[in-house]
């Protein structure tokens, strides 16, 4: 952990794992149609060259080959993340992850990242809501480094008390200076758990407060056998790499772990919202804010397979850099708004929300630029997006899926997504091509289709002065 936690839940990590429309490559957008078809040959040779093998244990191994430099990325991914969790025992999973580094019996508390960076590399880990992962970054002869301490922390982990204690106070002091002492953050938590009854994104990755307070080390030691085990877990490997050759290094350290039946989640399909939900944040602030979602559905759970991308592009045409619609009517144009923006990530594991939110300008309120947000969906729902704005979108798109090649942990990040979440890499290759054959009557129809009153949950962060409320009370009584 090297002292910070990466759980993903914060204003930071919030929509990284969009589809890189917000990415800022506007530039290549307009070189795109140059040289769109040497991109998309590439790209389709890079997953080409994508191999799997499962072990007798259940263990998938996936490498993808990426021989430009000679180092090599090793990330573990576990099916287990903040939806997983029930009342009581939020943030189990995240705690479990600072935990991890804490020592087994081979490698004492401490050992872990000493090894990695006597060996030259970096490590570090991740919570989502869907997914744990670990990941080291080392020069290619390395790897055997990383397997090993991975496979000894998979299953031989100890968790003592006095660890867990020092642990538990540093997620503690994480959730107030990310959440509780953020406003932004604040009302985004409160968003997501009024937005969602009894799905798994109800809570916080971080956890809530009271049930940190009252977490127990016997909660994580349950937790790590229920979960961490080879048949719930997927090694990635991208970089100067041979296939085979990790295979059989795969099996020489992981190959001996035992499996054991991994309890199915509950599917807590969440019901079926019947009105808008609204709610107000007053808060010590020095700017307002609102943020607004509609339930949509993921490539999970979509009544049509094109949906997913249709959505994509919708985020992206609102909200995909400068001549997008947000920047040239809102901010630009209208000058309601000093920020506004759209976000949908389409591979998560359960029904996920189309995010919009933003900052009116001084002297306009979140309700005035709510109706404008409200307005530019409309504008969706009654005209066709023209071909020269879809062709943009898509080209950004593409660009940016190209592009994102030249990173070979976002390599591993996509292939290891893709597989925990159970959408699989082999489908996830296939987005530029779903993306392409999106049209505009299939963005309208979505926009039609999702965006209703009855699907829609509002929440306003309004500034407050604390000590200019108290002395107003203390006049008034």
């Amino acid at each position: 952990m090297n002292g910070v936690s990466n759980s993903l839940d914060s204003p930071v990590f919030r929509g990284i794992f969009h589809t890189g429309l917000l990415s800022g490559l506007l530039i290549f957008a307009v070189m795109q149609p140059l040289f769109a078809a040497d991109n998309e040959i590439a790209s389709e040779k890079n997953n080409s060259q994508i191999s799997e093998q499962t072990l007798e244990n259940g263990l998938k191994i996936i490498v993808k080959p990426d021989h430009r430099a000679p180092v090599v990325i090793s990330q573990v991914w576990y099916k287990v993340g903040s939806s997983y969790e029930t009342g009581g025992t939020t943030g189990v999973s995240h705690i479990l992850e600072h935990m991890m580094f804490k020592g087994t019996e081979k490698f004492p508390t401490g050992e872990f990242n000493k090894i990695i960076s006597r060996n030259g590399g970096e490590d570090n880990a991740f919570t989502s809501k869907d997914y744990t992962a670990y990941y080291q970054k080392l020069e290619k002869s390395r790897l055997k480094v990383s397997f090993e301490l991975e496979a000894d922390r998979m299953r031989g982990l100890l968790l003592t008390e006095d660890e867990f204690e020092k642990e538990l106070m540093v997620v503690m002091e994480e959730r107030r200076w990310r959440t509780d002492d953020k406003p932004q953050s604040l009302t985004y938590e409160q968003f997501y758990a009024t937005a969602f009854d009894n799905s798994g994104y109800h809570s916080p990755i971080v956890g809530w407060m009271d049930d940190l307070i009252n977490m127990t080390v016997e909660d994580l030691n349950l937790w790590y056998q229920r979960y961490y085990a080879p048949n719930n877990a997927t090694v990635v490997v991208v970089g100067d790499v041979e296939a085979e050759a990790v295979f059989k290094l795969a099996k020489q350290y992981f190959g001996s772990l035992k499996p054991f039946k991994i309890a199915a989640a509950k599917p807590r399909i969440e019901r079926r919202q019947k009105g808008t939900k609204r709610i107000k944040m007053e808060l010590e602030a020095k700017l307002p804010y609102m943020i607004m979602g509609y339930k949509v559905p993921v490539i999970n759970t979509a009544e049509e397979a094109w949906e997913p991308y249709a959505l994509d592009l919708l985020a992206g045409i609102l909200d995909g850099g400068d001549s997008a619609r947000f920047s040239k009517n809102l901010v630009r144009g209208t000058k309601i708004a000093t920020s506004a923006g759209a976000g949908y990530s389409m591979d998560s594991r359960i029904q996920a929300l189309f995010l919009l939110d933003g900052i009116p300008v001084t002297g306009m309120t979140t309700m005035q630029l709510e109706t404008a947000l409200l307005k530019e969906l409309d504008d969706i729902k009654n005209n066709l997006v023209s071909d020269e704005e879809l062709n943009r979108v898509k080209a950004q798109v593409i660009s940016s899926a190209v592009y994102e090649q030249d990173s070979m942990f976002y390599q591993g990040m996509k292939i290891g997504i893709a597989e925990t979440v159970g959408i699989g890499w082999e489908k996830d290759s296939q987005y530029v091509d779903k993306v392409k054959a999106v049209t505009a009557q299939q963005i309208q129809q979505v926009a039609i289709k999702y965006f209703v009153p009855e699907t829609l949950t509002v929440a306003t962060l309004i500034p407050i002065n604390k000590a200019e409320k108290k002395q107003v009370s203390e006049s008034v009584n």
